[in-house]
């Protein structure tokens, strides 16, 4: 396989995407990106204000963040997204789904909220974390770690995971 992984850390918003996503780029010496920073300023100003995303606002979003995939899919990259319907990982997966690994953050709905609530600084308010929850699938492939975990003990349980799974090919 010519291609390094491509890990998309993905689940709902609060659950610590960015924090793995960074801690595991670090570990594997491969760049991270979040999937925040690529919104739209429409989309970003639709939830400041409370109104929860639509297909059609995350569709443009999702293509980007497949072509960024793709453009780093020979040196690796992890990239934190949502990705909360199975529709949304095919788009983020398209032309590149062999070497995709996908990683998802699974909280309750009562830690979620409460991190949000904490945070500084995000434009997603604490009033969408039901909107998100309604809306996500649950992946059917995907290694999934639990937010009530510590950071550390996720990254390195992905890392183990993904090498366990990856020494059988």
């Amino acid at each position: 396989m010519d291609n390094k992984p491509v890990f998309y850390i993905m689940g709902v918003s609060g659950c610590g995407k960015t924090t793995v996503g960074k801690m595991l780029a670090k570990k594997l010496g491969i760049p991270f990106f979040d999937g925040d920073d690529f919104h739209p300023v429409s989309n970003i100003q639709k939830m400041k204000a409370g109104i929860p995303l639509n297909d059609a606002d995350r569709h443009g979003w999702l293509l980007n963040l497949n072509a960024l995939a793709k453009e780093n899919s020979k040196k690796g990259v992890i990239i934190a997204c949502s990705a909360l319907k199975e529709s949304y990982r095919r788009i983020l997966d398209n032309g590149i789904e062999k070497e995709v690994v996908w990683v998802f953050l699974k909280g309750s709905f009562k830690t979620l909220h409460k991190r949000m609530e904490n945070r500084k600084g995000h434009y997603m308010p604490p009033s969408l974390l039901k909107s998100q929850l309604d809306t996500l699938e649950t992946p059917k492939h995907a290694l999934i770690e639990s937010i009530t975990k510590t950071p550390e003990t996720i990254v390195k349980e992905i890392l183990d995971k993904y090498h366990k799974s990856h020494s059988r090919e």
